[in-house]
C-alpha cells in the first residue's frame, strides 16, 4: 500500500516537473544550477528578475528557508515556497539592487543527491567595495536522471556571534 502511494505521488511529481521548461545549461550540473540561482536573484536596482527562470530550477514543492535570531536570542526560521520567496523578496531585490556571489563551496554527494554549503557575499551594486552581508546557503539538490533540481535552500547570515569559519571560504 505504501509503495503504491509512493508510485502515485511520484507520477504526479513527474507530471509537474516534466512540464516545466528549463534551459538545459542551467540544470546540466550542480555548478550550473547553483550559478543559475545566484544569477536569477542578482541584478541592479530597477531591473526585473527572470522569475520564470527561477521557477524552472526548483522542484514544485521546494522550500527556501531563511534562519536567524530574534533580539532575544531565540532561533527562528521561515519556510517559503518559491512563489512565497518571489512575492516577499522579489520587490526588495528589484527596487534596491542585489548581487549575491559565491565565495566558497563544500560539496558532498551520494548517488543522485548532493548537499552544498555555498558561502556567499551580498552587495547592492557590483561596484560596492565591501559586502553588506555574508552567510551560507545550504543547498539540497537532486538529479532525476535527466537534470538537476533544487529541493531546498536553507540559509543563515553571518553575525558577530557567528562568523563564517575559514574552512567555508574557498573551494572543496
Amino acid at each position: 500500500m505504501a509503495f503504491s502511494a509512493f508510485l502515485i505521488a511520484s507520477a504526479a511529481l513527474a507530471n509537474q516537473t516534466d512540464s516545466i521548461p528549463a534551459d538545459p545549461n542551467d540544470v546540466s550540473s550542480v555548478d550550473a544550477l547553483i550559478k543559475a540561482v545566484y544569477a536569477v536573484i542578482s541584478g541592479p536596482a530597477g531591473e526585473k528578475r527572470n522569475w520564470d527562470r527561477m521557477r524552472t530550477l526548483f522542484v514544485p514543492d521546494a522550500r527556501m528557508i531563511p534562519t536567524g535570531k530574534k533580539p532575544t536570542g531565540e532561533g527562528v526560521r521561515r519556510a517559503l515556497s518559491v512563489e512565497d520567496y518571489i512575492a516577499s523578496s522579489g520587490p526588495f531585490l528589484e527596487k534596491n539592487g542585489f548581487f549575491e556571489t559565491e565565495i566558497g563551496r563544500k560539496t558532498e554527494q551520494y548517488g543522485n543527491i548532493v548537499h552544498v554549503f555555498s558561502t556567499y557575499e551580498s552587495r547592492k551594486t557590483k561596484e560596492d567595495e565591501k559586502p553588506f552581508m555574508r552567510g551560507i546557503n545550504s543547498f539540497q539538490l537532486w538529479n532525476d536522471g535527466k537534470r538537476w533540481w533544487v529541493i531546498n535552500i536553507l540559509w543563515e547570515s553571518e553575525s558577530k556571534e557567528n562568523p563564517i569559519p575559514p574552512k567555508y571560504i574557498g573551494s572543496n
